[in-house]
């Protein structure tokens, strides 16, 4: 089975060419049918609010929420980590609410205040690479069970819990291939089909 990206908004394309780069299948998904032809799924950046009402209203919010409470590999990258979080400070309202977490919108401020920096992330086998921050969130709280795997600036920016991985940065954004072999690594761990090659 293919990696779907969860195609309501957001960066889309740019996630879907970095798993054909890495070896990887990847389809666009945007209804329950598509859901169910995939065994991953990348929740790419975009706006959480709106990625969220879209989620609902299509009828995808509790089905998604169980196949990752069933063991389906997820990653969430900047409105992703947020759509699952279990906790979203200052607000009432949670999305999927999968991963046992709470986060913090637009931590870094507004885009302008974008940044990028260049990190090794051991946890993740990775050298340095270039981790770009645009209205990013970050992880205020997190269970024992989350493992953080990267702090910027003294706050966590990526962290994995079973099948679920979360990033607030844009691995999409740049030409780095690490982050999409790791997820690529995950689903394979959980028993998905070999639907990818090295590259």
């Amino acid at each position: 089975m293919p990696v779907g990206v969860l195609a309501l908004q957001g960066s889309v394309r740019e996630h879907l060419d970095l798993l054909e780069r890495s070896g990887g299948k990847g389809i666009p998904v945007k209804t329950l049918r598509e859901l169910e032809q995939v065994q991953g799924l990348i929740l790419p950046g975009g706006e959480s609010t709106a990625m969220g009402k879209l989620l609902q209203d299509g009828g995808l919010m509790a089905p998604l929420a169980e196949r990752i409470r069933r063991g389906m590999p997820v990653w969430g990258t900047c409105a992703g980590m947020v759509l699952l979080a279990s906790g979203i400070e200052g607000e009432e309202t949670v999305h999927l609410g999968v991963m046992d977490m709470t986060v913090r919108r637009n931590a870094y401020g507004t885009q302008r205040e974008s940044f990028s920096v260049r990190d090794r992330i051991p946890e993740m086998g990775l050298g340095e690479v270039p981790l770009v921050f645009i209205r990013a969130p970050h992880i205020v709280h997190a269970a024992r069970s989350v493992r953080i795997l990267k702090t910027v600036r003294g706050a966590a920016v990526a962290a994995r819990q079973k099948n679920m991985l979360a990033t607030s940065f844009h691995p999409e954004l740049t030409a780095e291939t690490g982050f999409h072999r790791y997820f690529l690594d995950m689903v394979e761990e959980a028993g998905g089909s070999r639907m990818f090659t090295a590259p």
